[in-house]
């Protein structure tokens, strides 16, 4: 260990020690930042059975609560990334945390569907920026064959918020009220942006990264590397005109209402259809998000196995899409499924299935566009995905009232499977740097 002091303004080449294996520890912080996101907004679903019946709010204007939350984060999602790629990744985040916790501490105070829209609104605009930022992480810490690795384990943070959300939303709905599980997992919020400023730097100025570790991540010779433009040319420039965006676009908006459906309506499905208490509620709807974290990291080590078979970087995407497609096709069972215990079985399997899917989408912005625009692809990518789930809600409520859950999983199960096909169908590989341009 070196403990020699650094001059001011250098970047700290001699730091008291290093973190072995430091990028894989950023990616368990993101993974950190992910689990508040999804607490805070699983925390409605959780407390809905309860809220709705005290509030007399039915299941159309639930849909309606949940669409406003969708507006606000699909038009911030584009606005969030490019703030982050502006502002920077540290100072981003933290700003994005605190936004979003005040906003699910305020939400307590609402009484009417409309202040219920309105405190969902204000949360939406700040949960945008995690995803973007998290697709940034990535492609500034790791290597394109351990990409979707790190985003598989960051993007757990969505399956392990959810599997939180029933025991500690329920506890603490059941001993103080719908009211107090929103201040406290705000507050858990806050906290968290105390340990992210602590933690986070830049791999170029992170004291804790050790020379070789730097070196192995600067080091991409034989792997994708993205051609940047000139610096003159405007961002959003750069990712609009490439016909690869609009493919991940596309295929974002198919995916995306399978999550936003299990990350909704789990409880009200399994209160409604199923008839179970908020107590058996508690004690099976983490279910389908622990199968959920399992997949991303499936999701995560399909596409370096593929690599390993000698497939390209992005055939080796594609290929990892369809697989993950395919085992989604078990979502048409959860309507038929004769026991409540069976639906969650197969709850699980498109969990499963979706978020491993997430692994590969949330990777190809780093993949596709230079590192100066991968926020900014993510967020505007991000926001056709909630765009598409967004108009699936508005349908959800619909037809739950009206005709049943189960036409809604035939839906669900095709989507990702149409969305990997128009991978295939439009992704192609940019042109490279050279590795001594690259270097």
């Amino acid at each position: 260990m070196n403990t020699s002091a650094t001059t001011a303004g250098e970047r700290p080449a001699t730091p008291r020690f290093y973190v072995k294996g430091l990028r894989w520890w950023i990616a368990v912080l993101l993974t950190g930042v992910t689990v508040v996101n999804y607490l805070d907004r699983t925390c409605l679903s959780i407390t809905a059975p309860v809220f709705k019946t005290q509030l007399h709010i039915n299941e159309v204007e639930y849909s309606r609560i949940v669409v406003a939350f969708q507006i606000a984060y699909m038009l911030m999602q584009p606005v969030s990334g490019r703030f982050i790629d502006w502002i920077n990744l540290r100072k981003g985040v933290a700003i994005s945390i605190f936004w979003w916790s005040m906003a699910q501490m305020l939400t307590a105070f609402a009484g009417t569907p409309l202040g219920f829209a309105s405190f969902r609104a204000l949360l939406g605009i700040g949960e945008a920026g995690n995803f973007p930022a998290g697709a940034k992480t990535v492609s500034e810490w790791f290597r394109p064959h351990e990409r979707t690795i790190a985003t598989g384990i960051f993007n757990m943070g969505s399956g392990f918020g959810g599997m939180i959300a029933p025991f500690l939303v329920t506890s603490l709905l059941m001993t103080y009220g719908w009211q107090a599980a929103f201040v406290v997992t705000g507050v858990i919020g806050v906290v968290w942006v105390g340990l992210w400023l602590l933690v986070y730097r830049s791999p170029a100025e992170h004291p804790w990264l050790s020379p070789k570790e730097r070196a192995y991540i600067e080091e991409e010779k034989g792997e994708i590397v993205v051609q940047d433009t000139p610096s003159g040319t405007g961002v959003w420039k750069v990712v609009l005109l490439q016909k690869n965006f609009w493919a991940l676009a596309i295929a974002r908006f198919l995916s995306e209402p399978a999550w936003q459906f299990f990350t909704y309506w789990i409880p009200l499905y399994l209160a409604t259809e199923r008839h179970m208490s908020i107590k058996s509620i508690q004690w099976f709807a983490w279910a389908p998000f622990l199968a959920g974290d399992f997949g991303s990291l499936f999701g995560g080590v399909l596409s370096p196995i593929f690599i390993k078979l000698r497939c390209s970087v992005l055939t080796a995407r594609k290929l990892s899409t369809t697989v993950c497609a395919l085992l989604m096709m078990f979502a048409i069972f959860i309507g038929s499924a004769p026991t409540a215990v069976w639906a969650i079985v197969f709850f699980c399997i498109a969990a499963f299935a979706h978020q491993a899917m997430s692994a590969t989408l949330l990777t190809l912005p780093a993949d596709l566009f230079p590192k100066r625009t991968v926020a900014t692809a993510n967020g505007l990518s991000g926001s056709f995905g909630q765009f598409g789930g967004m108009l699936f809600t508005l349908v959800v409520g619909y037809v739950a009232l009206n005709v049943g859950y189960a036409p809604l999983f035939v839906a669900i199960a095709f989507f990702d499977f149409i969305g990997s096909m128009v991978l295939w169908a439009l992704l192609r590989e940019g042109p490279r740097q050279t590795a001594t341009n690259a270097a």
